[in-house]
C-alpha cells in the first residue's frame, strides 16, 4: 500500500464508492464481520473495485487512523469501461493500435510502457481488473505524465477484451517467446490489439490459444529475454515502422 492517498474506516470507503471515486484497491481485515461490512464488500463488487483480505498485522501502521479494519487506496487515473472505450476509439480511428497488458506488476514497467504507448499513438492502453499493478504515484513520474495523456481501460480478464475486440474485427498479436513468427513477420498495419504479459510468466495460455498471431523478438546471446516494458516499446515501434511505411 504505497500510494500517497488513502482512505480510512468503513463509512469513508463506502462514501468514495457511492461518489465513484477512483479506488484502485480496497484492503479488508480478515474475518471482519458486520452488516457495513458486508454492505461494503458487495459495492465494491458491483464497483468493480478491487479487494483483497488482509491479516490485521498489514494494517497496523494505520492504527492512529480509525481504519476499523478496512483501507482503501485512491488511484490518481479513473479507468473507463472497456467496452465504450473500444467502441469509442473504433469509431474514431481507421485502423486502430491497442494495446492489452496480462498482468504486468511493477509499477514502474507499468508507468514506462505507458509512456511509449503514448509516443507511439497507441489509442487506448487496457488493463484487467486484478493481477496488474496499480497506478501510483511512481507509475505517474515513470511516464512522465502519460497515464493522463492515453486512455486507460478496465476489463475484468483480458480474454473478455480480446474476445470483445475480434468481435469488432480488431486483430490480436500476443508477445510470446516461444512463438515460431518473429515480430517483423507481422502485419500490423491494420487494426491491431498487441498483447503484452507479465515479467514471470509473459502471456497467460488461455489468451495466447485465442489470439490470431503469436509472435517472438528474434534473440541472440545468453540472455533469454527483455524487459517487458523494453520489450514492448520494440512491438510498438515495430507497429510504428509498418504504418509509416
Amino acid at each position: 500500500m504505497e500510494q500517497e492517498t488513502q482512505i480510512y474506516g468503513i463509512r469513508a470507503v463506502l462514501e468514495a464508492l457511492e461518489s465513484d471515486k477512483a479506488i484502485d484497491r480496497i484492503y479488508i481485515e480478515k474475518g471482519l464481520q458486520g452488516s457495513l461490512a458486508r454492505a461494503l464488500q458487495a459495492l465494491a463488487k458491483k464497483k468493480g473495485a478491487r479487494l483483497s483480505y488482509v491479516p490485521p498485522q498489514r494494517l497496523e501502521r494505520f492504527r492512529d487512523r480509525n481504519h476499523q479494519g478496512v483501507v482503501a487506496t485512491i488511484s490518481p487515473v479513473k479507468l473507463e469501461e472497456y467496452q465504450p472505450l473500444i467502441d469509442k476509439v473504433i469509431g474514431s480511428s481507421d485502423d486502430p493500435l491497442f494495446l492489452l497488458l496480462d498482468g504486468v506488476s511493477d509499477v514502474r514497467n507499468l508507468g514506462a510502457i505507458i509512456r511509449t504507448a503514448a509516443c507511439t499513438g497507441v489509442h487506448a492502453v487496457i488493463l484487467p481488473q486484478s493481477g496488474v499493478a496499480p497506478i501510483t504515484a511512481d507509475t505517474v513520474k515513470t511516464s512522465a505524465g502519460a497515464v493522463f495523456k492515453v486512455p486507460l481501460g478496465r476489463c475484468p480478464h483480458i480474454k473478455d477484451a480480446v474476445f470483445y475486440l475480434q468481435a469488432s474485427g480488431v486483430q490480436i498479436v500476443t508477445a510470446s517467446e516461444k512463438a515460431g513468427k518473429i515480430l517483423y513477420d507481422a502485419n500490423l498495419k491494420s487494426a491491431t490489439a498487441l498483447v503484452m504479459g507479465s515479467e514471470e510468466k509473459g502471456v497467460s495460455p488461455a489468451v495466447l490459444k485465442i489470439a490470431d498471431d503469436n509472435v517472438r523478438l528474434p534473440m541472440s546471446g545468453t540472455i533469454a529475454s527483455l524487459n517487458v516494458s523494453v520489450a514492448c516499446g520494440v512491438f510498438l515501434y515495430e507497429a510504428v515502422r509498418q504504418r509509416l511505411g
